[in-house]
């Protein structure tokens, strides 16, 4: 350390001199850093990074705790200083001279307010003019006042722990935080350790630091399934958004990628990759008992040992904002199958009627299979019993009202609105474009959408695959 005599000396043979390897070789000192900074000190006018000039230590101190210049300056002020430094970008160096504070003051004003808020700028003690108390006045109660400022800090961190909560793992606000994973503390504190420090997060949340810099680790982790990442939302939205993980699974299998279920479910709920579901009341065909009853054949016996011995037919609307559509379908039970099919604006007898037609000049010759419906009215009109006695074919019909006894078609149904027409938005789009959609469907249901119980394939795929003509 050295005196201010010798910093006085070092200077004038500096001016004189014009050469600090001079001075020092002359002097035997200070280093050249040092004579460096005393120079430029000298040439700012200043004594130290108080921005003081050159006085004596008591004209120092008299200025150190005035009303302009107060040794605790109020928080708006602290706050205004590191509002200029750290956020507008000006330099602490000139800003602590233009304020008479140090730079290390500035830098503790603002370690505070991270930790605490403006709660942090607020002075621990108030200045108070040194002058003689009156006899009749109490001390201050210091002591609850800080009692006060240490509680209002903790409900703050309180609060915002739970909004980190609510915000980052959208958890319910009542969540008690210590039966969160360790995963999800970890990226809870990622969020807050900007504001608070890691001990004081880390016993909130009562966790280890050995196990937060686990947590910290397995998350910066690259991901080993991003290529099947990308390939569980190809498929996803190729098929129209109405996989779920088997059928994904049964695609990835056929593609020599192997995953296992549980993660490919994870995967799907990261990527949001959600089937959408809606429930809406169906068309009613049922006018009573217009012609005698037929006798229920299937009884609930879905299960067909070939194509064309067991078909099931049922009728569905599709309401629309301008309109609404019918379809009247054939489903054959040996595979799924939508045999035949026709779509109309009106539920009527030529609807049904057509799609029969069409399925009667489908039929391999010699073929007479049950064909099973509700007791709709257009499965007992003159139309459809002279055509399926024409045919040759077998009539069975459900009971009243009982709809489990079609439940194979039923199913078909409720997958086709699921798949295709609930969830989505068809506001503008004409009657004839839906039903050109309808088509669609039903073509890549029947050649390309994988089915669990034909071994992961498409019913067609499953035709030729034993060796029936599709």
């Amino acid at each position: 350390m050295y005196t201010k005599e010798q910093e006085e000396i070092a200077l004038r043979e500096y001016e004189r001199l014009g050469s600090i390897a001079a001075v020092i070789r002359r002097l035997g000192y200070p280093s050249e850093s040092t004579l460096y900074r005393w120079y430029e000190r000298k040439k700012a006018g200043l004594e130290n990074r108080h921005g003081h000039t050159e006085e004596s230590p008591t004209e120092m101190d008299h200025h150190c705790n005035t009303s302009g210049h107060p040794r605790h300056p109020s928080a708006e002020f602290k706050y205004e200083v590191i509002h200029r430094c750290f956020e507008l970008g000006e330099d602490v160096e000139y800003v602590s001279r233009e304020i008479g504070y140090s730079r290390m003051s500035i830098y503790v004003w603002r370690r505070k307010y991270l930790k605490y808020g403006m709660v942090g700028l607020m002075a621990k003690r108030k200045s108070i003019p040194r002058e003689p108390l009156p006899q009749d006045h109490a001390l201050p109660e210091s002591e609850e006042l800080e009692n006060l400022r240490t509680q209002l800090q903790e409900l703050q961190f309180e609060v915002d722990v739970l909004k980190e909560t609510i915000s980052v793992l959208k958890k319910d606000p009542g969540i008690d935080l210590t039966v969160l994973r360790n995963r999800e503390k970890a990226v809870i504190i990622d969020a807050l350790k900007g504001k608070y420090t890691l001990p004081a997060l880390l016993s909130r949340f009562k966790m280890a630091k050995s196990s937060y810099y686990y947590q910290q680790a397995v998350m910066n982790k690259p991901d080993k399934y991003l290529s099947q990442r990308a390939q569980i939302t190809s498929i996803f939205h190729e098929n129209r958004g109405v996989y779920g993980y088997r059928r994904i699974y049964l695609a990835l299998k056929r593609k020599g990628i192997m995953l296992s279920e549980k993660i490919i479910r994870r995967i799907m709920k990261e990527e949001k990759l959600v089937v959408l579901r809606s429930k809406k009341r169906k068309y009613s065909s049922y006018f009573g008992e217009i012609t005698p009853e037929v006798e229920n054949i299937i009884l609930r016996d879905f299960h067909a040992n070939q194509p064309y011995e067991k078909l099931l037919t049922d009728i569905t609307e599709f309401a629309l904002s301008n309109g609404k559509l019918y379809l009247s379908a054939m489903i054959d039970c040996f595979d799924g199958m939508v045999v035949g099919w026709t779509i109309g604006t009106r539920p009527n007898a030529d609807l049904v009627n057509t799609m029969l037609d069409q399925v009667i000049a489908d039929l391999p010759e010699g073929c007479h299979p049950i064909v099973h419906s509700d007791r709709g009215c257009h499965y007992r009109w003159p139309g459809w019993i002279e055509r399926m006695n024409g045919a040759g074919l077998i009539r069975s019909m459900s009971k009243k009202g009982c709809s489990p006894d079609n439940a194979a078609c039923e199913g078909f149904f409720g997958r086709l609105k699921n798949e295709m027409f609930y969830g989505r938005s068809w506001t503008g789009v004409s009657l004839d474009d839906f039903s050109r959609e309808i088509d669609r469907y039903i073509n890549w249901y029947n050649h390309k959408r994988i089915k669990l119980s034909l071994g992961g394939m498409s019913p067609i795929e499953y035709r030729h695959h034993l060796g029936f003509a599709a």
